[in-house]
């Protein structure tokens, strides 16, 4: 479409999480290395949340890549769509494990099955790490027959560790009377916050930079200013607009992305227009 246009060897803002593009801003990378280290200490729960769009996958896909360097020390699982039924969930980490079982197998066969292949990692002394993705989505009793499986351990160490990514609606499921046991077994907490004005620019820069781009200043300031502005700072809307916004500027066959081309992606994208104060809608007004 643009690349070309704008000598980029592919599209800087896609939607789809890419650890290629994984920029070290300061609160990701606190957030990334207090991970991994408080997972190589064993710990129980681990709890990270944030609005949707502000990087919770691409950081959990970082994660599960550093760990993957480590086969030899970590076995990991990844539950990216949570909504399962406590049998369901059984039946998921048996795959993920590679556990031999039947489709017709209880709740229970396979809590039994899958508990017993844990103990076969501890043995090893593999340390097993579930990362489950949108947890706000989980219902509360497949999170409990999580957390009886971390119980299931003996001694200090236990056989799974478990990181939940999720928007903030999952603190108020974990404020539930049911899951109490488990919210205070979350060891780590953290919560990814939204990019500010500088962060933008450098995120934009970054991926222009990550997809090939090496030519003079491509967004104006004016045009970052609009884009953080009716982003509110959140990367994956940062990327709807930074991508609408180069379509604009190649229609016109520009090489510049200036505000007129950012207006015109806002006014294209409803999101856009929540942005605080009204501050977009009066400015494209004006």
């Amino acid at each position: 479409m643009y690349l070309q246009h704008f000598g980029l060897a592919q599209y800087p803002f896609s939607l789809t999480p890419n650890t290629h593009f994984f920029l070290k801003l300061p609160s990701h990378v606190e957030v990334f290395n207090n991970l991994v280290k408080t997972l190589a200490s064993q710990g129980g729960f681990i709890k990270i949340t944030g609005e949707v769009g502000t990087g919770k996958t691409m950081l959990c896909r970082k994660t599960l890549n550093a760990l993957g360097s480590h086969k030899t020390r970590y076995v990991t699982a990844y539950i990216p769509h949570p909504i399962l039924s406590e049998e369901g969930l059984m039946h998921a980490l048996a795959e993920e494990f590679s556990v031999n079982h039947r489709p017709t197998d209880s709740y229970y066969d396979l809590f039994r099955k899958v508990t017993e292949q844990l103990a076969v990692y501890q043995r090893e002394k593999k340390w097993v790490v579930l990362f489950i993705d949108e947890a706000q989505a989980m219902p509360q009793e497949t999170l409990e027959a999580i957390r009886l499986l971390t119980a299931a351990g003996s001694g200090k160490n236990k056989l799974l560790q478990v990181v939940l990514f999720g928007q903030p609606e999952l603190d108020s499921l974990l404020d539930q009377p049911s899951l109490r046991t488990l919210k205070k077994q979350i060891g780590y907490d953290f919560t990814l916050p939204a990019l500010d004005r500088a962060g933008v620019e450098a995120y934009v820069t970054h991926r222009l930079m990550k997809a090939g781009y090496n030519g003079s200043i491509l967004f104006s300031s004016s045009a970052l200013d609009l884009l953080y502005r009716s982003s509110g700072g959140i990367p994956r809307l940062i990327n709807v607009l930074a991508h609408k916004s180069l379509m604009a500027a190649y229609g016109k066959g520009r090489h510049l992305v200036d505000s007129r081309h950012m207006e015109s992606a806002v006014a294209d994208t409803a999101s856009a227009t929540h942005a605080p104060g009204g501050i977009v809608r009066r400015m494209m007004r004006s």
